[in-house]
């Protein structure tokens, strides 16, 4: 959907470009808009490396297993039916963890292995069930628990936004940390809000259960 809509975009701006004459002014804009992606995509990835490499050395060090047992009643409160000692609780606090510092680049990768490993949770809690193996459960709708990770994970709470501070840096805002406290009480109101529609849906599909 968004391809179309992006697709739609392009060609009703070159439309109008040609319609109103400034057909020049159009080629001009794209190259220095180019220009730009090249130059902004160099500084995001000096920025991305850095704080991907601290997040690897976080997790060598032994940082990251501390952050998890500190975080280990909010995942108990947010998942409940996982297993305390279970690996995905460590891709899940390093994927929170990565959010609130505003590096979501950094948080896509631990996301994705979150995902999967509750894909396989679910499966075997599916199998112990039924009474046969995971290897025989096709997972044909999305668990609580993988609804509730993706709704924190697009809520996102930041309480440091790195990359819309390198942006604003980027293009030259006076103060690019100003962004701090407005993207604080964003982030903490959707995430509040976030967490509260989880439970209530997630106790009603018990309930219903």
């Amino acid at each position: 959907m968004l391809n179309y809509l992006w697709g739609y975009m392009i060609l009703i701006g070159i439309g109008f470009g040609v319609v109103t004459g400034q057909v020049e002014a159009l080629s001009n804009a794209a190259l220095d808009s180019a220009s730009e992606a090249v130059t902004l995509a160099v500084t995001m990835l000096g920025i991305m490396a850095m704080w991907t490499g601290l997040m690897e050395v976080a997790r060598q060090s032994g940082i990251m297993e501390r952050l998890t047992n500190g975080l280990a009643p909010v995942l108990r409160f947010l998942f409940p039916r996982i297993p305390k000692k279970h690996k995905v609780n460590e891709y899940i606090a390093a994927n929170i963890i990565a959010n609130v510092l505003g590096l979501g680049w950094a948080a896509t990768p631990m996301g994705l292995k979150a995902m999967k490993e509750l894909t396989a949770v679910e499966r075997e809690r599916l199998a112990e069930k039924r009474g046969v193996t995971p290897e025989e459960i096709q997972l044909t709708k999305a668990s609580d628990e993988m609804c509730t990770f993706l709704v924190i994970n697009i809520s996102s709470l930041q309480l440091i936004p790195v990359s819309v501070i390198a942006y604003r840096a980027q293009y030259g805002a006076v103060n690019p940390a100003a962004i701090v406290l407005p993207g604080l009480i964003a982030t903490v109101v959707s995430t509040v809000v976030a967490v509260l529609f989880c439970r209530l849906m997630c106790r009603k599909g018990e309930r219903e259960n």
